[in-house]
């Protein structure tokens, strides 16, 4: 037995998957779709900063954990925001602005010219907004600080000072909120519709699912980075991605699906098990929410409902859902910084892990290891949402700061070429 974590998990099964469906049935390509993409990709490329993430290949731990080889998209470096949100409600809130600037000059800007400035008089008086527990608010407001608009990020009690700060850091105004994420996302919306405020979420609800459109179809560029990434001859046979409310799985998930059909990989989401939303919607059949303290410190993926846009997708693609405890988390954390097993060490964040916190788990039990179909062949794509995005809480699980943990990587490059 492969056993690397020892902490309990669940497995929900889909019950529903039907990827032998083309992906555009059913509305699915008014979602997202490869043709939505390759705009997003065109603009996003050009943004300053912008390079491809590497996709790290981790065969030692691979070997540990009886599987062919696991392959780590990280999101440490994402435009320096330290995150994979960088692409999506950044790209959100220039979508926003091309549209509205359109709507006012008669002439659709390009997220370059309005990078440059030049449109700063139309954009300084329009106001962009969202809920976030950290990454999501840094990207919408180094989006408006980038394209040239006004910003206030609304945070829950419990959203650490030092996420507080970065957001800040970017020029946006942080208002905090007593309750959950999923208050914080009332209160921004409540305020928004009061004030006249464009909401950037990638939260979608009745009524509201154009912008979270374009939040996950930016998300896609990462996949399609991946993807021109993978090594020959080592293609994904599972995918494991985080949950929160389901923007990216989804993202993941549908760029799978439509470009490689049948053959895409299976694909499964991770939550905490005090966050669940997803895996209890699996187990009902429907959207359902998570009514439970939302306490993790997976702070990323405390979210209590899932967005219908997102779900659409997910209750169609994916194969299952894991609930996983802190613990587990944690110490996935603590072997990657080390490199426990021979490989590059590297610095995720307490939300970066699950998806690989969930593939190890399912390694080391025989009966969610057949379950899945995990072999000694199979290769596991994982995605590092996230670096060391609060240095504080990353020292204080991990037991070293970030930069002990850059300062300790030796000069061989173990990344896929």
């Amino acid at each position: 037995m492969f056993k690397i974590l020892s902490e309990n998990f669940s497995l929900q099964p889909n019950p529903y998957p039907v990827r032998q469906e083309k992906y555009g049935e059913n509305g699915r390509g008014g979602i997202l779709s490869l043709a939505a993409l390759d705009q997003a990709r065109k603009e996003i490329t050009t943004w300053p900063g912008y390079r491809p993430t590497e996709l790290r290949r981790l065969d030692g731990l691979a070997s540990a954990a009886g599987v062919r080889t696991i392959l780590y998209k990280d999101e440490g470096a994402r435009f320096d925001l330290g995150s994979f949100k960088a692409l999506g409600g950044a790209y959100a809130v220039a979508s926003f602005l091309q549209r509205e600037v359109e709507a006012l000059t008669g002439k659709r800007p390009s997220t370059k010219e309005l990078g440059a400035g030049s449109l700063k008089d139309v954009t300084t008086g329009m106001t962009v907004t969202c809920a976030t527990d950290g990454n999501h608010g840094r990207s919408v407001a180094w989006g408006a600080r980038t394209f040239g608009c006004r910003c206030v990020i609304f945070v829950h009690a419990t959203v650490s000072q030092g996420r507080r700060d970065a957001i800040a850091a970017y020029g946006a105004e942080v208002r905090v909120v007593d309750g959950t994420y999923d208050d914080a996302v009332r209160e921004a919306a409540d305020t928004a519709a009061r004030n006249g405020w464009q909401v950037i979420s990638d939260t979608s609800y009745e009524g509201y699912t154009d912008i979270p459109r374009y939040v996950m179809q930016g998300y896609g560029v990462m996949v399609e980075e991946a993807v021109e990434q993978m090594p020959r001859g080592a293609f994904p046979t599972h995918v494991f991605v985080q949950g929160g409310v389901g923007g990216l799985a989804a993202a993941v998930c549908s760029y799978l699906w439509e470009r490689f059909g049948e053959k895409s990989p299976l694909f499964y989401v991770a939550e905490p098990e005090t966050a669940r939303c997803l895996y209890l919607s699996a187990a009902a059949g429907r959207p359902t929410a998570d009514h439970g303290s939302l306490d993790t410190i997976m702070a990323g993926l405390a979210c209590g409902e899932v967005s219908l846009l997102a779900w659409s997708i997910l209750n169609a693609g994916a194969d299952g859902f894991f609930s996983i405890t802190d613990a587990s988390a944690a110490e996935t954390m603590r072997l990657l910084a080390d490199g426990r097993y021979g490989d590059h060490p590297i610095v995720a964040g307490e939300s970066a892990v699950a998806g690989l916190a969930a593939a190890l788990l399912a390694a080391g039990d025989a009966d969610a290891r057949h379950a899945i179909k995990l072999t000694e062949e199979s290769v596991v794509l994982v995605i590092g949402t996230e670096g060391a995005t609060d240095p504080a809480v990353y020292e204080r699980i991990v037991g070293k700061a970030p930069e002990r943990v850059v300062a300790g990587w030796s000069t061989r490059k173990e990344l896929v070429q």
